[in-house]
Order: structure tokens, then sequence, then C-alpha cells
């Protein structure tokens, strides 16, 4: 996923509220590149995320993280796990996506835990020294963008090193311009399409969220992080089904 998106093309993957490695294989076998294990929303959890790694791993996809919060604790509990990126919310600031990306890398880069967890196959296979360079080359941070206050600071926030993606969600951010539930009231895409704009004119990459036909226009646009969710796939196909079979 990491070097699709550094290659300039697009990764699609798709969100997980809850514990499931069924739906995670399902999501591999459907050829998408990443799975978004949500466990600011959802029910997942560091003592239920291993089996849904595992998942990723078995089918070729990439397992990355939303935690519930930018805390360094709680984030190195998932990477410990062998999740390979993290997608932090409410990042407002530079010195908050800074603190992300410590908290997800070594040093030099960073200010990890060096715990030698799963994700260092428990310190029985490659050496550490090893390990820590290939994790810090790895691993994909991606900061949220969702609030009036990260608009205002995006340029600050823009100049950090070390973020791979700068994502706009587009419903907290609603919310925030005091549009709740109103994605797509003009105001609110107004602010959307100019935050991307300053965002590509850095030369960096953005993603959102959006089902199959936005998601595809968001492509078209330039933007290469992108996710549906679970709930989109049994909305989609279920009401599908029972107009097919009369009952919608």
């Amino acid at each position: 996923m990491k070097s699709l998106i550094s290659a300039g093309k697009p990764a699609f993957g798709v969100s997980v509220q809850f514990p499931s490695a069924d739906i995670v294989e399902m999501i591999g076998e459907l050829g998408f590149d990443w799975v978004m294990l949500d466990a600011e929303h959802g029910s997942i959890t560091p003592d239920n995320i291993g089996p849904l790694v595992m998942a990723a791993e078995l089918h070729g996809i990439t397992p990355l993280v939303r935690p519930e919060k930018n805390d360094a604790a709680v984030i190195n509990k998932y990477l410990d796990r062998g999740v390979m990126g993290v997608q932090v919310p409410h990042v407002n600031t530079a010195a908050e996506a800074r603190a992300v990306v410590e908290a997800c890398r070594f040093h030099p880069d960073g200010k990890r835990g060096l715990g030698g967890g799963r994700m260092a196959d428990f310190g029985f296979g490659v050496a550490t020294t090893d390990y820590v360079k290939q994790a810090n080359e790895q691993m994909l941070v991606c900061v949220q963008i969702e609030d009036v206050e990260a608009v205002e600071n995006l340029d600050e926030i823009l100049t950090v090193n070390g973020v791979d993606v700068f994502f706009i969600g587009p419903t907290d951010l609603a919310q925030s311009l005091g549009y709740p539930g109103q994605n797509g009231h003009p105001e609110v895409q107004k602010v959307v399409q100019e935050t991307f704009a300053r965002i590509h004119a850095a030369g960096k990459a953005s993603g959102t969220p959006g089902a199959a036909e936005q998601a595809k226009k968001n492509a078209e646009a330039g933007i290469l992080y992108h996710y549906t969710h679970i709930p989109t796939f049994m909305s989609t196909y279920g009401r599908q089904f029972m107009e097919t079979v009369g009952r919608g």
C-alpha cells in the first residue's frame, strides 16, 4: 500500500469496525489493497486485533489501525501487534502531527518504544538493528484533517516530515463547520476542495472515504488513499437484493 502511494497510484481499502478475521479475509479475496481496522468508532482493541492483522497478512493486504486517540502508549500497543500503519483522528496542529510520527517510528526518525513484539517476530527473527530500519521504512503514517482548527493550521501541518497521507474526514469537518450530517453542504464542499488543493499544491498525498463512484471520481482528482465501509457493502447489495425480490 505504501509503495502504491509513493508511486502516485491510488490504494483502495475497506474500513472494518468490529473484530472479524473472516471479514478481513473476504476483503483480501476481493482484491483490495488494504484494510483499516477502526478502533476509534468500533469494538476493535489491542486484545482482539491480532487475528485481524494475521488475516490481512495471509491475503497480502496492508493492515492499518485508526487508534482511539493520538496517544503514543495507545498507538504502540497496536503497532506491536503487527499493524503496518496508522490513521490518527483529529490532528489539529503541527505538534500533534509530529507526535504521531514520533509514536510510529523508531530512533532516529521517532521515539517509538522498542519492545520486540509480534512485528519483530518476538525477537526470534531479524536482527533488531535491521528490524528498526525496515519498520521505519515500511510504516505508513496518515493524519486526519477533520476540524476547522486543522484547516487553519494546515500549512504548518503539511511541513511535518514523516507523514505519508493527509486525510480529510468530511463528516467531522462538516460538524466542525457547523453543518452536522451535511457533508454535501456547499460551504463544507468548498472547504473540502480548497483543503485538497492545498495538500496537492504542497506535493503531498491526500485521502478520504467514499463509495465506489465517489472513490473513482476522487482518484481521478488525484486523491490516492481511499476506503469504503462494511455497512456500505451491506446496504448496497442488501437494497439491491430486496428490490430484486420485490421487497424494496
